[in-house]
């Protein structure tokens, strides 16, 4: 690692291979914690590169355990994380949504680490086993229309490095290169990231694959579609800047979308949007994220026709009683 961390430190790039290579060697613990934190603070000084991001994720889905959910178009709607904005649970709460309208979705995240509750807190705190019986998953979102996968469960990379992470409590590489290993292969994916710069990275990795995509970024910060500005949407199809007003009906602020400050309370939380019973803003936000992730399965023609059949699935109850359904197979 001392050759690896020098090299890095004269300001040069990694090969795609030997980004690969060292993502392997992490997950065989061939490290100690200095060297994995100093290597990881490389990626915070400067950008990563789509050579380095498609190498580490090479060497995390060659090493990942897979869920085979074959026979079923699945979505997942996720966000690097890291952008320090607190919010709550967003796209978690989109996913529950969309699976209420119909979709099936296939959700992989992580405990918090810049954030207080990350999606894998709020799953446990409702109840949810962390699992990777894939058999288990599959019936999960056969009967319940969606299934959670922990991501250290299935990547033994992240187990390796998830203490350094939690002890360093900023974004690291590990944020931005999560939405991209889910080891479910979903063929449909929403994913937030918190700069255009990332969104553009994302972009050359995902137009080199078959997946239907939408990437969404909040001009003012945020990893999700958050109201509180404009939105850059990339999509294979189009590459534009949308309005609150367009996406979520209304503009809202900041402090609207906070998450709280433990899991207690952003479970809460989570319980109380999810049941119908948010705020005005709160629904806004997680509906029109929900939107885009119906857009992005393409069940409906528009964007408009999926902010509808969202609404409908939040105000009908079918998202809670997706919660509901989940909670009874554990």
């Amino acid at each position: 690692m001392k050759k690896i961390l020098n090299y890095l430190f004269e300001h040069k790039t990694l090969p795609r291979e030997t980004a690969r290579e060292i993502l392997v060697n992490i997950s065989k613990g061939m490290y100690n914690e200095s060297e994995l934190a100093a290597f990881m603070t490389v990626f915070l000084m400067r950008s990563i590169t789509v050579a380095e991001l498609s190498g580490f994720r090479d060497a995390l889905l060659e090493l990942c355990i897979p869920v085979n959910l074959e026979g079923y178009d699945i979505l997942d709607i996720v966000g690097t994380g890291g952008d320090g904005k607190n919010t709550f649970n967003i796209s978690t709460l989109a996913c529950f949504v969309v699976a209420g309208a119909g979709g099936k979705v296939a959700k992989h995240g992580n405990y918090g680490v810049s954030s207080v509750s990350g999606a894998s807190n709020v799953m446990e705190s409702m109840g949810y086993q962390l699992k990777q019986d894939p058999g288990k998953l599959k019936t999960e979102l056969e009967e319940a229309g969606i299934c959670f996968m922990h991501a250290p469960l299935f990547h033994p990379a992240l187990k390796t490095v998830g203490p350094i992470r939690r002890q360093l409590a900023i974004r690291t590489f590990f944020n931005v290169l999560g939405p991209l290993v889910n080891p479910a292969f979903p063929r449909h994916q929403v994913v937030g990231v918190y700069s255009l710069e990332l969104a553009r990275t994302y972009k050359y990795i995902y137009q080199q694959t078959d997946k239907r995509y939408v990437i969404v970024h909040s001009l003012d910060g945020y990893d999700e579609i958050s109201l509180t500005a404009d939105t850059r949407l990339i999509s294979n199809e189009l590459e534009k800047n949308i309005p609150p007003e367009e996406l979520g009906r209304r503009m809202v602020h900041p402090e609207d979308i906070y998450g709280g400050t433990s899991v207690e309370s952003a479970t809460k939380l989570f319980l109380k949007i999810l049941k119908g019973e948010g705020s005005w803003a709160q629904h806004a936000v997680v509906l029109a994220n929900a939107s885009v992730g119906l857009y992005c399965l393409g069940m409906y023609k528009s964007l408009d026709e999926c902010y509808q059949a969202a609404v409908e699935s939040l105000e009908s109850g079918k998202a809670y009683g997706v919660l509901q359904r989940l909670q009874t197979l554990q």
